[in-house]
């Protein structure tokens, strides 16, 4: 598998990071997960492009999760691509539906599918765009979920947390990651809910009983600009694993 980095930012905007948007690749599926404002045009800039992905997955409905998902539908239908599957929590058609009332012109534009699913474990997953993707409820301010990726014959798996404190039912369905993306928006000095800081992220995965390959940190907020080594020494003062800050168009090839 492959994972693209399009977004690694958060709702308050830096210059430097779009906000939250995956690609996730095999060799025979291409998904997208969240669509954050300014992911779209980090996935202009793969290979694959609008025209390549046929299926977006989100995690939750905060705006800084969902705000390109109409610019997605609109370049892939000016592209002259005819589908697009969009895949979510519950109220995901709602919210769909909504944003079509609005921008209305944008109606029978694509032929559009909208998919709800909820937790799903590991044996009997989610077949989202030729992954298994089993899934879990995080802990934040809206009901999100978190994905663990797996694609038949290909190493992995790949774990997104989705916007979440961190706590060790989180990281224990992560076990067996080749990678674990989690959200790590604040440093230790900024007193935050829905979120983790380094120093409780790190006393999370060390307390579960997990094998981790490497965790990303991301969702990262502007609180974090010139602080990411301190906040990589906090976490790392806890959890002695491989940790790393994330970045927009990272692109890591999962192997054996």
């Amino acid at each position: 598998m492959r994972l693209t980095f399009l977004g690694t930012g958060s709702a308050m905007p830096t210059g430097e990071r779009f906000q939250t948007g995956l690609l996730l690749e095999s060799a025979d599926s291409t998904l997208m997960i969240d669509c954050g404002s300014g992911a779209l045009h980090g996935l202009a800039k793969t290979q694959t492009g609008y025209e390549g992905v046929e299926t977006l997955l989100l995690t939750h409905h905060h705006l800084d999760h969902v705000s390109d998902l109409m610019p997605l539908m609109k370049a892939r239908w000016l592209a002259g691509e005819e589908t697009l599957t969009v895949v979510g929590p519950d109220g995901t058609r709602d919210l769909v539906e909504g944003l079509l009332d609005v921008h209305d012109y944008m109606r029978d534009r694509l032929d559009l599918t909208v998919r709800e699913i909820g937790p799903a474990s590991r044996d009997e997953p989610h077949h989202v765009a030729g992954f298994d993707v089993a899934a879990m409820e995080t802990r934040h301010s809206m009901y999100c979920l978190a994905y663990r990726f797996e694609a038949p014959d290909e190493p992995g798996p790949i774990t997104f947390s989705g916007d979440s404190e961190a706590f060790t039912d989180l990281v224990t369905f992560a076990d067996g990651s080749a990678v674990f993306v989690h959200d790590c928006s604040f440093p230790d000095e900024v007193d935050v809910s829905n979120h983790p800081t380094p120093e409780s992220l790190g006393r999370t995965l060390a307390e579960a009983d997990a094998e981790l390959g490497r965790v990303y940190l991301s969702h990262l907020y502007p609180h974090t600009v010139g602080k990411h080594e301190e906040m990589l020494q906090s976490l790392g003062a806890h959890y002695d694993g491989d940790v790393r800050m994330a970045q927009d168009g990272l692109t890591l090839d999962i192997s054996d």
